[in-house]
């Protein structure tokens, strides 16, 4: 299997297939194509039929989007139990995958991914307040009424798609300072503590290529810059 990514620092598409591979124990070869460069399209055409990343190719098989990557693992991994085995739980991971899929456009708008970076908080506005609030609904609901506690701290117990999909929501709300309740802090405390999610943070760090972002926002930590 050879997954095709942008960059780590910014790429939350790509972020979501690569962390579920990794922390489920897929095997893969992985092609960073960094973005806005004079060859990135060129480059990524040559996998992705969209032009866009992230792109699984599995010999004679190319799945792009990320949902339909992990959808695909699924269904060739069936014992890396990516989605929940309850069926009430598999429904909802499903339902609420979708959602992060199609939704929540103010806060990737206002709060674009740069893993490496924290900013010094500011006041939201109300419709990003609005999706955080609808996102950390989503993730006490699931720990709630469908985790089974005794496999994880996940939003369904053991990690699963679900998680990976919300894994880039997880680094916009650390990057960016927002505030979140309790419970949905910890949360984000086990995801950020995940090997996986790690490895990726460590990777991004490494990283040379810069991309412009809000610059309303105040830097005050950058794992890029030497310390």
């Amino acid at each position: 299997m050879h997954l095709y990514i942008a960059n780590k620092v910014y790429s939350s598409w790509s972020f979501r297939p690569w962390i579920v591979m990794r922390a489920k124990g897929i095997a893969f070869d992985e092609t960073v194509i960094p973005l806005r460069m004079a060859d990135t399209t060129q480059r990524i055409m040559q996998a992705s039929p969209t032009g866009k990343v992230p792109c699984l190719v599995d010999g004679d098989v190319n799945v792009w989007e990320s949902l339909a990557i992990l959808d695909y693992l699924a269904d060739i991994f069936p014992d890396k139990a990516i989605w929940p085995a309850d069926r009430r739980a598999r429904a909802h991971a499903r339902a609420i995958a979708a959602e992060m899929h199609a939704g929540f456009q103010p806060l990737r708008q206002a709060h674009p991914m740069t893993i490496t970076q924290r900013f010094e908080p500011r006041p939201l506005a109300a419709d990003v307040a609005a999706n955080v609030q609808r996102i950390t609904a989503i993730w006490n609901q699931a720990r709630a009424h469908f985790a089974d506690h005794s496999q994880g701290p996940f939003l369904y117990g053991a990690f699963s798609a679900a998680d990976g999909m919300y894994a880039p929501v997880v680094a916009r709300f650390h990057s960016y300072g927002v505030t979140v309740d309790a419970p949905s802090q910890a949360y984000m405390d086990a995801m950020r503590s995940l090997p996986a999610y790690q490895a990726w943070v460590a990777d991004a760090a490494k990283e040379a290529w810069v991309i412009a972002q809000n610059t309303e926002d105040i830097v005050i930590e950058d794992l890029r810059k030497p310390r």
